[in-house]
């Protein structure tokens, strides 16, 4: 399996809004594969065609990947016991569940994932490893 990284929402919203992260992005030395949960998120946040039109291209330029029925499954299981250890209410554990099934598609890839949410991909990591990279 070659590796690859993933990019979580957090830094395509700045990299679309902001092009914060071009020289880091452009210097990447792994190709890119799109998480279908990030995809619908961006969808989701688009406010211009301009965004609607970045966020279709980018669709288009790489594959997607999409969590199977055990990273959904086993997202219920990691978001119960961060309830149990954190105290966390339902709202914040809604919050959450998208990344978690991010986490663990790229973690069933072998991928990085690449974010700029350090606190909340920290704290999934402490309940399920994988391979990340806070920009």
């Amino acid at each position: 399996m070659s590796e690859f990284a993933v990019f979580d929402t957090s830094v395509l919203i700045d990299q679309l809004r902001t092009n914060r992260h071009a020289l880091r992005i452009g210097s990447l030395d792994l190709p890119v594969r799109n998480s279908s949960v990030v995809i619908a998120e961006l969808r989701r946040g688009a406010v211009d065609p301009k965004e609607a039109k970045l966020v279709s291209e980018m669709e288009k330029n790489h594959a997607i990947l999409t969590p199977t029925a055990n990273n959904w499954l086993e997202s219920g299981v990691i978001l119960a016991k961060i309830r149990d250890g954190q105290g966390f209410e339902s709202r914040k554990l809604r919050e959450l569940h998208f990344d978690v099934l991010i986490a663990l598609t790229a973690r069933s890839h072998g991928a990085r994932l690449i974010t700029s949410n350090r606190a909340d991909f920290e704290l999934i990591r402490e309940y399920r490893n994988f391979r990340l990279e806070v920009w």
